[in-house]
């Protein structure tokens, strides 16, 4: 775990809203998806950032019924990285989908 995480790790996150974490990894996937072309190891550090948050939401023991939606996440996540060869997925539809999540966090503060 990353030094940026590790507050987060100590039990912080599991204190969020499942809309407010997947906000946070959401953001950190439209970083992903801004640097991929300009700056690929911006790119990779976004997105190292993305499946560690990503990680921290799976075990998180509130959403133990969301588990296969969020692996299915982590699982698209990683194949647009590796260039979508397995399921076609890319870093611009992930960003639109975790999109809404960033309004709605938005919305309930």
């Amino acid at each position: 775990m990353s030094s940026q995480h590790a507050s987060l790790a100590a039990g912080r996150w599991q204190t969020l809203p499942l809309v407010e974490q997947l906000a946070n990894v959401g953001s950190d996937v439209a970083r992903a998806h801004r640097w991929q072309e300009k700056d690929p190891p911006l790119c990779e550090k976004a997105f190292v950032r993305a499946l560690e948050l990503l990680d921290l939401t799976i075990g998180d023991p509130r959403w133990k019924g969301r588990r296969k939606e969020l692996t299915r996440v982590r699982e698209l996540l990683c194949d647009a990285m590796l260039g979508g060869k397995e399921y076609g997925s890319d870093l611009a539809s992930l960003d639109r989908y975790f999109y809404p999540f960033a309004v709605a966090a938005r919305a309930g503060r």
